[in-house]
């Protein structure tokens, strides 16, 4: 058993529990934290699996803690990359409606952009679409100015390497997955896979397990989490003048997913998706890939099943999208008609976490509950990355006041 005793453990690391981690340290560097990942390095999981977009906030509810954590989020976010170096670019994106039929779900976004207090944000005609992104079509758009990229992961770990450098004694253990918890007095015990750490207090940043973690530690909930892998394709070298920034097509406001897009990377490269379908595995990037206990913890949920009900043609859909080039392309080619097969190779997979209510409900907010000694983030999707400044200033709020530190 590790006999040092730290103040607080974040257990996650992702963006968020570094986040969180880095505000609380700057505000209290006597503090002494502890942040556990189970992996071999951080941000390996949605972190480093999202498409890199700074998110304008343009989606979301006005009111929401979406709306208004991306918003703050992402100026804060821009402004630690600038001081710290980290490749990221302001390129602004568009929306483009390919269809007539799109434009009143267009108009929506654009009304909660104008309530969320997006500056910039105006409507486009089909020769301002082809002037911004020569290879685009569409009978009207949105452009966006306040979106852009940004390397997630180079974030995490500049977050990662300031908690340490402000408070030396503050540690970060990689390859401990959380087991279980104890008490010993007043002090709690978090029991990894191969060590015990003592601590007073708990931070859960637990990503596509959050609802586990809590459940573990007591935490009463009636959601679970269910995970929506997501395909991405690359443009070949070649084509990759075909698209210069950021392409979005108009989202169904009624789900969680924004669509398939087109992503300039900040490496220079091209990415092409995501799609979102079921995965039977919490953490299964391959098409094939299978864990028993996640498949029957989804599919033994009534919520799982109601989603499914509601929406098994988008659900087809995306499945023979996923096994079908093709039809990925088909896609693809709604946004950008120039582009053909070998314009576009395989590319990489991530998985989203959405924490889902029993009437198959997926739009749901940020979610941070309490419990005994911690705080749990239990629902933090996309715009969570672009947000997690912001969330973690929320999370920080609530630790002051709870934890009497």
């Amino acid at each position: 058993m590790e006999t040092d005793l730290f103040d607080i453990s974040i257990i996650g690391g992702g963006i968020v529990g570094l986040a969180t981690a880095y505000k609380i340290q700057k505000s209290r560097p006597d503090l002494r934290l502890l942040i556990l990942e189970k992996e071999a390095v951080l941000a390996a999981h949605q972190t480093g699996h999202n498409s890199g977009v700074l998110h304008s906030g343009i989606y979301y509810t006005p009111g929401s803690l979406k709306a208004e954590n991306c918003i703050d989020g992402r100026r804060q976010m821009v402004d630690f990359a600038f001081e710290n170096g980290i490749d990221h670019d302001i390129c602004g994106k568009i929306i483009v409606a390919s269809q007539l039929d799109e434009l009143p779900a267009m108009e929506k976004v654009y009304a909660n952009g104008i309530k969320n207090g997006l500056t910039g944000v105006r409507k486009i005609s089909p020769e301002e679409i082809s002037e911004i992104e020569p290879f685009c079509k569409g009978v009207a758009g949105l452009w966006v100015p306040d979106a852009g990229i940004i390397d997630y992961v180079a974030v995490t770990q500049k977050l990662a390497e300031l908690v340490t450098k402000i408070n030396p004694y503050s540690e970060i253990r990689l390859g401990h997955a959380v087991k279980f918890f104890s008490k010993d007095a007043a002090q709690n015990l978090v029991h990894t896979d191969n060590a015990h750490f003592r601590t007073k207090k708990m931070i859960f940043c637990g990503g596509l397990f959050a609802d586990r973690l809590a459940r573990r530690q007591g935490v009463s909930i009636q959601e679970k989490v269910v995970g929506f892998r997501g395909d991405y394709y690359e443009l070949t070298e070649g084509a990759e003048h075909k698209i210069r920034n950021l392409i979005y097509p108009v989202p169904n406001l009624d789900f969680p997913f924004l669509g398939v897009h087109f992503t300039r990377m900040t490496d220079g490269g091209i990415e092409c998706g995501p799609n979102a379908v079921f995965t039977f595995q919490r953490e299964g990037y391959g098409k094939m890939d299978f864990n028993l206990e996640d498949t029957l913890d989804a599919l033994s949920y009534s919520g799982t099943w109601q989603l499914f009900k509601k929406n098994w043609r988008f659900g087809i859909g995306e499945y023979r999208r996923a096994f079908s080039k093709n039809l990925f392309l088909k896609t693809l080619q709604r946004l950008v008609p120039d582009l053909s097969e070998p314009d576009i190779c395989q590319g990489r997979s991530g998985v989203r976490a959405l924490l889902l209510n029993k009437r198959g409900d997926t739009r749901t907010d940020f979610r941070i509950a309490r419990g005994e000694d911690s705080i749990h983030v239990l629902n933090a999707p996309s715009p969570a990355a672009t947000a997690a400044l912001a969330i973690a200033d929320i999370i920080w709020k609530m630790a002051d006041k709870e934890f009497r530190l």
